[in-house]
């Protein structure tokens, strides 16, 4: 065993979960027996119809919603009733829709809102929010109303809420919904920076492009359970799994098929992730 495969086998999750079932009102059963280990550093995109359960795999582990049974884990701890707000703290969610985050009157009371509830002395938490705004380049918006703010503002600072907080893994829900073209652009450019600088990343979403050129690792969700959990390549190369989980092949995955099929560009693995991948394997057989 070499020293990379001897660091993967030792290394442990920063989250686990362990046969975590919830129903709602003691009806419909949305998780239904879910295994999972995050590992730090991760980039994961979490696919699945609607109702499939992502939220509410998202609101249990995140502490919102408690399971009907099952259990939680954070760095090897089992989260109990009096270990709640360790994992809240630790595990920040970034919200569909913004307004449902938001509550204060100005960005900087909005964005200080978290760290103060942890009793931070002042000067921390004003390090902690300066330090967020300018990271989401939404400084010049400290003292403004934050529910005037255009959506895609909105959905910046709402990031900036959990960014205060330095939580260890945050997760986002469908965080592309309802943004135009170009503040959709200006969040993936925030999420792939986040992604290099190693922080460990949940996001669930229906868009399948997005999913095939930011993550490591796709998981995907039906009727409540975990059917896929590997490379964006291997599950999309899993015709039943899409079925399934109604999901469509991403765009560039089936144009570089096509070309292969066809004999255009050779066979084997490599798939390119994005435009950029691809131009520069088009220029490497020209």
């Amino acid at each position: 065993m070499d020293g990379s495969e001897k660091e993967i086998k030792e290394k442990q999750p920063i989250l686990e979960v362990r046969d975590l079932y919830f129903t709602y009102n003691d009806e419909k059963r949305a998780l239904n027996g879910v295994d999972l280990s995050i590992y730090e550093g991760e980039k994961i995109a979490v696919l699945g119809s609607n109702g499939a359960g992502k939220s509410t795999f998202f609101l249990n582990i995140n502490g919102v919603l408690k399971a009907d049974r099952g259990d939680i884990l954070y760095r090897g701890e089992k989260i109990t009733k009096k270990r709640l707000n360790h994992l809240r703290k630790n595990v920040g969610i970034v919200f569909q829709d913004a307004d449902n985050q938001i509550i204060a009157s100005t960005v900087m009371a909005e964005v200080s809102f978290g760290p103060m509830n942890l009793k931070l002395p002042e000067k921390e938490v004003l390090r902690r929010v300066d330090k967020a705004l300018d990271y989401m380049n939404i400084t010049a918006f400290r003292n403004r109303p934050p529910h005037y703010l255009s959506g895609g503002e909105k959905k910046r600072v709402s990031i900036a809420d959990i960014i205060a907080m330095e939580s260890e893994v945050i997760i986002f829900d469908e965080p592309t919904a309802a943004l135009d073209p170009l503040n959709a652009a200006i969040l993936e450019e925030v999420l792939g920076k986040m992604g290099r600088e190693g922080r460990t990343m949940l996001i669930s979403t229906h868009d399948v492009d997005f999913a095939y050129r930011w993550a490591e690792r796709v998981i995907v969700f039906c009727q409540g359970k975990i059917i896929a959990d590997d490379t964006p390549l291997k599950v999309f190369q899993q015709e039943d799994i899409l079925q399934r989980a109604n999901l469509k092949h991403p765009m560039m995955y089936d144009i570089y098929r096509i070309l292969k099929e066809k004999g255009i560009v050779p066979g084997g693995e490599l798939y390119p992730k994005n435009i950029a991948e691809f131009e520069k394997m088009v220029d490497m057989l020209s």
